[in-house]
């Protein structure tokens, strides 16, 4: 069932992309990323009312609730780098520095929980995720003139959070109900998400949002909270090092769509990036 889970996460996960992506052109990054945070807070909560776990909020452990809270930052931190640098870059050059996160994940995973059943499959599977990423990432990219790469830094920024993100996440979702841990990482998320709004002053382009664009950024945040409560779910249930690398094959379902609804082609050479990341997660789950 963690597999599963995993496997609908990375479905979602690549539907937020596109939709996230569809609701920026005119919004604000960090404005779009707090409302779409309200939309995964509300749905998360009623997730938890409806398999009953709100009673629980009492049991948690404080080392738990420590490790969610941290696990939230983290994962406000990526959301805001993330969508920064899809506002200002090609999808199919942002979302695969993004899922780089993997390769830092699993190997945080092996040292922190001992994840080593399998060991030189992992590392080679991560070595051949490695290069499918560097390969996805073109040339001309990383050349290009100093305006035009600032996307990368927040790219990698936000694959560096969404890795402390998973293994936070291990840790504090240890002995919660998934749906609850998944709620109780929203609400920090928002509180942190609006802070930069005000920090910023950015509250006041709210009265001037695009109505259709603010349709993606709802749908947008209700595809993140879907995927949010299968990964959770596969992350408390299932091995981390591979849940991580299978919600990371979201990029097959990003560059699929960001093709039909943005016609970004990939190259030949992106496409074989696209391959080896594809290959080193599949060598990855089946010897788990």
């Amino acid at each position: 069932m963690w597999i599963i889970a995993a496997v609908m996460s990375a479905f979602f996960a690549g539907l937020t992309a596109i939709l996230a992506k569809c609701g920026i052109k005119k919004t604000d990054s960090d404005l779009a990323t707090a409302l779409r945070t309200v939309v995964v807070l509300i749905f998360s909560w009623i997730m938890v009312l409806v398999v009953g776990s709100q009673s629980t909020v009492p049991q948690i452990e404080t080392r738990s609730l420590i490790f969610l809270i941290l696990s939230g930052l983290a994962t406000g931190a990526s959301w805001l780098c993330y969508f920064k640098a899809l506002s200002m870059g090609d999808i199919n050059k942002v979302v695969p520095i993004d899922k780089s996160s993997t390769v830092l994940a699993v190997l945080l995973a092996i040292l922190c929980f001992g994840e080593t059943a399998n060991l030189w499959v992992k590392l080679l599977s991560t070595v051949i995720l490695a290069v499918g990423i560097l390969v996805m990432i073109e040339k001309k990219d990383v050349q290009s003139k100093a305006e035009g790469r600032s996307w990368i830094i927040y790219a990698v920024l936000s694959a560096v959070f969404a890795a402390l993100t998973s293994i936070l996440a291990k840790v504090g979702i240890s002995g919660v109900e998934s749906n609850l841990g998944t709620a109780i990482r929203t609400g920090v998320v928002l509180v942190m998400a609006w802070l930069i709004v005000f920090v910023k002053g950015k509250q006041k382009q709210l009265k001037y949002i695009d109505k259709k664009e603010l349709i993606f950024i709802s749908l947008s945040g209700l595809a993140t909270g879907a995927s949010w409560l299968c990964y959770y779910y596969a992350i408390q249930e299932g091995i981390v090092s591979v849940v991580v690398p299978i919600d990371k094959l979201s990029v097959l379902v990003t560059v699929a769509f960001s093709y039909v609804m943005f016609k970004e082609k990939l190259t030949k050479k992106s496409a074989l990036g696209l391959a080896l990341m594809v290959a080193g997660t599949l060598l990855m789950t089946i010897f788990r």
